[in-house]
């Protein structure tokens, strides 16, 4: 018998196929977006990894960097003081106590915005270890109410060694503030840091986080008592992390912070009537580091007017604000005239030459949760080139992150660790230098020199994690040992990222969802 077609089978032929050739195209799109998107839970995972690289100290048995083992065991010996312990800053093995604190207190604030975005990627135990590692270095190195130990190690005799961490043979003088030898940038820093960490362990460690709390309101009095800069104090630090700055901001910092941990509203009337001569409301900032704490300060503030908290001082909180969204209209090349960061041809933000990845990260953290401040109290910026929605702010953001994991002009990861291409070269000794569970065989300081440092072959070692200093204005990188502008990393690169990748990775798991309930794609 023979079948009669309908008279619609060309329309509904022509509509089936036009609907699979439609559903292909979306798959192929989906794949290809899947492909390039970076993996933000992996990036996560890895920027905890590298402080485990960097510490300090006798390593626990769950360490997992493996190439490291026990290290400056006898610190703070010489002085009669336990200063074993802590972070190395950088690729070399001084503790520097300025950004040790700040790297504290950025890896605070990323687990105090994003607990829960990090906890859902499986890395909150590992960020509070990270967080845990400095705080309670902090507790040693604050021996009695008004003396803090700046620094052990000493930069210029470390600068002549290559060496591994656990064949040291550099002097290991320890360094100190106190009342005859001021530094309140340090004591105000190390004060914002303990107070950030007292509030993640509020819940999980009620205990310790009081002891963080006691020390740092201790901290930040001594800092405000006896005023000056560290650097004055502690002469070897200048050639290194110089308060440029000066102290006023550390301070301004560390009441803030006391304030979040405690609600005590003596804190908050020390932002508010320092504000003008403190130049909280005075600086309009481009950068944000561990020199330069104004921006941080001013977006805290801003996000109490936004709750609309302490309305009696809403006329100071309102300059607060206007001199944080001055810095983050600057990143987004929005203010007026040359009052914006430059960036270079790729779009990466750029402050300058030295190290200046760590610019980009902070901008990448401080405009998220800018971001969030805004979309959660329905507001929007108002840079002078026109109002700017959250959204905007967070893609930026995104942006700059994306750049630093691989899509950039040079098509490399700067992330060490992540993705196939990254440096391989980077200035760094313990990575430089074979393992020392390896080969227990002592490696002197010329020695590293000259059988190490000088080698054309990749690092033994791969210190995960680290985000190197990047690429010049320009876009230009150049991968070798001996190039540490660029080659080298620091603990106050990655831990601002910390918190950005968690976001990042919560909003890519919500896309997904959203792409696998498409009723399109589900018919399909």
């Amino acid at each position: 018998m023979e079948m009669k077609k309908s008279p619609h089978y060309g329309t509904l032929t022509k509509t089936l196929r036009l609907a699979l050739q439609w559903c292909l195209l979306l798959l192929i799109f989906t794949i290809s977006a899947l492909a390039q998107t970076p993996n933000y839970a992996d990036a996560l995972s890895k920027s905890l990894l590298y402080f485990e690289a960097q510490r300090s100290g006798r390593l626990p048995y769950n360490q997992r960097i493996t190439w490291r083992d026990h290290s400056g065991l006898t610190d703070g010996l010489e002085q009669g003081v336990d200063l074993v312990g802590g972070y190395y800053d950088a690729g070399d093995h001084v503790k520097f106590g300025l950004p040790m604190a700040f790297t504290v207190t950025m890896l605070s604030w990323s687990v105090i915005e994003y607990g829960q975005q990090i906890a859902g990627a499986g890395e909150l135990e590992h960020a509070l270890e990270a967080i845990k590692w400095g705080t309670d270095y902090f507790i040693k190195a604050h021996t009695s109410p008004n003396v803090l130990w700046a620094e052990v190690g000493d930069g210029d005799t470390d600068h002549y060694c290559w060496q591994r961490p656990e064949d040291m043979t550099t002097s290991r003088q320890a360094y100190r503030v106190d009342e005859n030898n001021p530094g309140s940038d340090l004591a105000g820093e190390t004060a914002a840091a303990m107070a950030a960490a007292s509030i993640v362990f509020k819940k999980s460690n009620p205990h310790y986080s009081h002891l963080l709390l006691h020390h740092a309101q201790q901290l930040f009095e001594f800092g405000d008592k006896y005023r000056g800069k560290y650097d004055a104090s502690v002469g070897v630090v200048k050639s290194y992390y110089a308060s440029v700055s000066g102290y006023m901001d550390e301070l301004l910092w560390g009441a803030l912070w006391l304030y979040k941990a405690t609600d005590n509203i003596e804190y908050f009337k020390y932002v508010i009537s320092k504000a003008h001569c403190f130049g909280g409301i005075g600086w309009a900032i481009t950068e944000f580091s561990w020199d330069v704490k104004y921006a941080g300060v001013q977006i805290i503030a801003a996000k109490l007017l936004m709750e609309e908290k302490r309305k009696e001082h809403r006329h100071v909180l309102e300059k607060y604000q206007s001199k944080a969204e001055y810095y983050i209209c600057s990143c987004l090349n929005k203010n007026n005239g040359s009052n914006n960061v430059d960036r270079t041809p790729g779009g990466l933000l750029h402050v300058r030459q030295w190290n200046n990845m760590q610019y980009v990260s902070s901008a990448a953290f401080l405009l998220s949760v800018y971001s969030d401040y805004l979309r959660h109290s329905n507001q929007k910026l108002n840079c002078h080139r026109g109002p700017v929605g959250p959204d905007e702010l967070l893609r930026f953001a995104k942006a700059q992150v994306d750049y630093i994991l691989g899509s950039n002009p040079m098509n490399l990861s700067y992330l060490v660790g992540y993705g196939p291409n990254y440096p391989k070269r980077v200035h760094h000794r313990g990575a430089s230098i074979v393992s020392y569970r390896e080969n227990k065989g002592f490696i002197g300081c010329t020695q590293g020199y000259d059988n190490w440092y000088s080698r054309l072959e990749p690092n033994p070692n791969v210190v995960v994690g680290a985000l190197v200093g990047g690429p010049d204005c320009q876009d230009n990188f150049s991968d070798e040992r001996g190039n540490y502008m660029q080659t080298e990393a620091c603990t106050y690169n990655t831990a601002p990222l910390v918190g950005v990748f968690a976001k990042l990775n919560q909003l890519e798991d919500q896309l997904f969802q959203q792409n696998q309930n498409s009723p399109l794609i589900a018919s399909y």
